[in-house]
């Protein structure tokens, strides 16, 4: 399916009909989960080192606030547009609820090539766009966080630039901060971790051995690579692994502290890496291979009704967000592949910006053990209440992780009532 002709937001509009349904909620129950809060657009310039001015796009979205302030990434890409945004706002929305945490979902993110820009260059457009965005977020109403080609480095540029429109330290504005100052231990590591308890947990549910269990990953970012670190070490043969330049695959198994190690030193591109008994494939052969567990751990868009009755895994679990389309989810429900929905599995994140976002507002701060047993709990406990409700209705774990969100989100705007 080209890009052209999907749009991400469709697919939420679509799963919270899902859902819906089998909670037997009328529309008007739900209706404000169907529309974001507030979207703004913003155009400007940023001076390039070559004293030329170049103008770029952005957006900042807030899909809810019902169960509190937004909270969601902020990505730098080239194909970032409107519906993107919105879909990755309203996929916060009921990641946060689905896993229990105060908050609703956001989204940003800016029209940009980050690799054709220099470090100076970057730094300017995040400081324009955090000038831009300023007065939606807070650290009481929006909490940015990294995505997709940004990180702690660039959470620092918002931090302090807010901070200076503020006229004083506000730490709490986003998360995914370096630890000097306030970032949370355990931060850079919470999502591929929480992906690989939760691979553990359905793993165990299903019956199926991990130590005997095959894992295939499309992309290697900082998700993919930590769910690689951690599933490894779990015991799982990683078979494929894939990052933007290729996907290497060895059905004996990587060596997946070699690919880490050189993926540290090498600039993330594993076409130019060498090993014993590896092939070169296609990220679109990396998805089709023969594995007991598939993780997509990319860009959304990538599992379609195309590739759908290709895929060859007992196990899907959603590393990245949107990474099925619905047509997609209505094929492999019906080959019997049971999948793990990106709200639940890839919730790490957020739980952990949670964290970090108590911990800068109490000015209190936990050692990594702490925040990585919250977490474990965090994660493990909403597995379980997916699970059963999906379990007790016999349907699939996407719609069963919306169920457990979209009944919070009702009570919760039941609640509150409508202004005025």
């Amino acid at each position: 399916m080209a890009r052209e002709a999907y749009n991400p937001y469709t697919n939420v509009i679509n799963t919270i009909k899902s859902a819906a349904s089998v909670l037997g909620l009328e529309e008007s129950d739900y209706a404000a989960t169907m529309y974001p809060e507030r979207e703004l657009k913003v155009s400007f310039p940023v001076r390039m080192d070559n004293g030329t001015v170049k103008m770029f796009e952005g957006y900042r979205i807030q899909h809810s606030s019902s169960r509190g302030p937004c909270k969601g990434g902020i990505r730098f890409h080239q194909n970032v547009d409107e519906n993107e945004v919105k879909a990755l706002a309203a996929w916060m929305t009921f990641k946060c609820a689905v896993v229990g945490i105060p908050y609703g979902g956001a989204k940003g993110g800016v029209k940009v090539n980050p690799d054709e820009l220099s470090c100076a260059e970057l730094q300017r457009l995040t400081r324009r766009y955090t000038a831009m965005i300023a007065p939606l977020i807070g650290p009481e109403q929006d909490i940015p966080a990294p995505d997709v080609n940004t990180n702690g480095e660039v959470m620092g540029w918002i931090m302090d630039t807010y901070s200076m429109l503020k006229g004083h330290a506000v730490p709490g504005v986003v998360t995914g901060k370096p630890i000097d100052i306030g970032g949370s231990l355990g931060r850079g590591d919470a999502t591929g971790r929480g992906v690989a308890i939760i691979t553990r947990e359905i793993m165990n549910k299903m019956n199926m051995d991990m130590k005997t269990s095959s894992v295939t990953i499309q992309g290697m970012g900082n998700v993919g690579s930590i769910t690689a670190k951690y599933l490894s070490k779990m015991g799982m043969k990683v078979i494929a692994v894939s990052d933007v330049s290729c996907g290497i695959y060895n059905p004996k198994g990587l060596n997946i502290p070699k690919i880490l190690d050189y993926l540290k030193t090498h600039g993330n591109l594993l076409k130019n890496y060498k090993d014993e008994g590896i092939t070169y494939i296609s990220n679109e052969e990396l998805l089709e291979l023969k594995t007991d567990v598939l993780i997509p751990a990319a860009l959304e868009n990538q599992i379609t009704e195309d590739n759908a009755n290709k895929i060859n895994a007992s196990l899907i679990v959603e590393a990245a967000n949107g990474p099925t389309t619905s047509q997609a989810d209505r094929i492999l429900e019906e080959r019997g592949i049971t999948l793990i929905p990106d709200i639940l599995a890839n919730a790490g994140g957020v739980v952990v910006s949670y964290f970090e976002w108590a911990q800068n507002l109490q000015s209190l701060f936990w050692d990594e053990e702490e925040v990585n047993n919250r977490l474990s709990h965090v994660m493990v406990s909403a597995f379980n209440t997916v699970f059963n409700f999906q379990d007790e209705h016999k349907i699939t774990y996407r719609n069963a992780a919306y169920c457990v969100a979209l009944k919070k989100l009702v009570e919760a705007k039941k609640i509150r009532g409508i202004f005025p």
